[in-house]
C-alpha cells in the first residue's frame, strides 16, 4: 500500500494495519463473526476496500468508491452489534495506532455507526418506527 498519502502523520499504512487487526477480531468475535463471516466471501478484497473506505474518510484520499448503506441493508445487522463493533475498533485503534490519532478515527467511527443505525431503522427512539418515522 502507498503510504505517501497522510493527515498529521496518520498515513494509509497505519489504517490498512488498523483495517487488517481489526478484522482479525471481527471474524472470531462470537457475536460479530456470524454476521460478518457470513457477508464476505472474499476477505483479503474486502480488507482493501475498508482500507480505501478509512483512507477516503481519515486522508480525504477519495479512494473509495461504494454505498456504505446498501452494502449493509440486506444483512442481519442488531442495534447491540454497533456497541460490539465499536468497543473492539477502539481497542484495535489504541493498540495499532499512534495515540494523537485514535480519538480522531475512533470519532469518524463513532459518527459513522450513528449514520449506519439511523439509516438501518436501529435507533433506540421511544415510539419510533424503523428509521426514526413516528408512531401514527
Amino acid at each position: 500500500m502507498n503510504d505517501t498519502r497522510e493527515s498529521d502523520g496518520l498515513t494509509e499504512q497505519h489504517l490498512a494495519t488498523l483495517v487488517d487487526r481489526f478484522y482479525e477480531k471481527v471474524r472470531a468475535d462470537p457475536e460479530l463473526g456470524p454476521v460478518f463471516n457470513a457477508a464476505i466471501d472474499d476477505w483479503p478484497e474486502h480488507q482493501r476496500m475498508l482500507t480505501a473506505f478509512w483512507s477516503s474518510v481519515a486522508l480525504g484520499t477519495r479512494s473509495y468508491r461504494g454505498n456504505p448503506m446498501s452494502a449493509h441493508r440486506p444483512h442481519p445487522i442488531r442495534v447491540e452489534h454497533f456497541d460490539r463493533w465499536l468497543s473492539l475498533w477502539r481497542a484495535t485503534a489504541a493498540e495499532v495506532l499512534p495515540v494523537e490519532h485514535v480519538d480522531r478515527v475512533c470519532g469518524y467511527a463513532e459518527k459513522i455507526g450513528y449514520s449506519l443505525r439511523y439509516g438501518l431503522g436501529l435507533m433506540d427512539k421511544a415510539g419510533a418506527r424503523p428509521l426514526g418515522l413516528p408512531m401514527a
